[in-house]
């Protein structure tokens, strides 16, 4: 290796890491995503703690869900993660108000990440690791991992086990204590365990997905086809538009001769 290709290797590597934090930016929803993730049960905690209110501090949590939906439609972006957010707290309050029991608002989401700890690990046990699925599209490789890129897919499991192992280590946690503690004990822990594993999480699937191999772009594969496959269409219509004018200036000259 020359002392040219060095710095070109560098600038490849460091335009791959900040493709995937772009995209694992975007697939999580960044700051913003987790304050919207963090907002509503924080306030419902908060409000419960104060005065013991179920139905205040479920009311508060769900106004504020929709409230972070609206900001995002007025400022015309994706409404994605704060509708996951409406329909976590909204499945809460319902629990919480069917029961009149209010640790069961904690309790929905209680249960999805169990089962999305369960997804995680089963997906990748059966060779279709789920962070492969969710950053595949985002990547632009949709499922080209599986099959064309071992490396990548390697990474996608470690990525998976990472998140399955995180999130059933926290749900290890908060199980017992919906069981044993009240519900201002569970909600602060709770609110507590909601950003420090998710980073943990997204930072090791920086990691591993730094270093794999470089995604392969099925859009850009499919849209080159596309643009030879005209050209070649192209070319072959020049062809047979030769071929016509040869015919046409052939038979005025056989003509002559005869």
């Amino acid at each position: 290796m020359t002392s040219l290709d060095k710095p070109t290797e560098d600038t490849e590597a460091d335009d791959a890491r900040a493709v995937t934090e772009a995209a694992l930016f975007e697939a999580f929803g960044g700051v913003r995503g987790m304050v919207e993730t963090v907002l509503p049960g924080l306030l419902f905690v908060t409000i419960f703690t104060i005065n013991k209110d179920l139905h205040l501090s479920a009311i508060a949590a769900l106004a504020v869900s929709l409230l972070l939906v609206v900001v995002r439609l007025v400022m015309r972006d994706t409404v994605k993660h704060a509708f996951s957010g409406v329909f976590g707290v909204a499945f809460g309050v319902v629990f919480a108000m069917m029961t009149g029991n209010a640790k069961n608002f904690y309790l929905p989401g209680m249960l999805y990440t169990l089962g999305l700890g369960l997804a995680y690990v089963i997906s990748t046990l059966a060779g279709v690791p789920l962070m492969g699925l969710i950053l595949g599209p985002v990547f632009k490789e949709n499922l080209s991992w599986r099959t064309r890129n071992p490396g990548r897919k390697k990474a996608y499991a470690k990525a998976s086990y990472a998140w399955g192992g995180i999130l059933l280590a926290k749900c290890a946690i908060l199980f017992p204590l919906y069981w044993w503690a009240d519900t201002a004990q569970l909600g602060w822990v709770l609110v507590a365990l909601k950003i420090p594993p998710f980073l943990l999480a997204v930072w090791l699937t920086w990691v591993f997905l730094a270093k794999a191999p470089a995604p392969i772009d099925v859009f850009a594969e499919m849209e080159a086809e596309e643009k030879a496959e005209e050209e070649r269409k192209a070319a072959l219509a020049a062809e047979r538009a030769q071929h016509a004018e040869q015919g046409e200036a052939a038979g005025p000259r056989h003509r002559r001769e005869a």
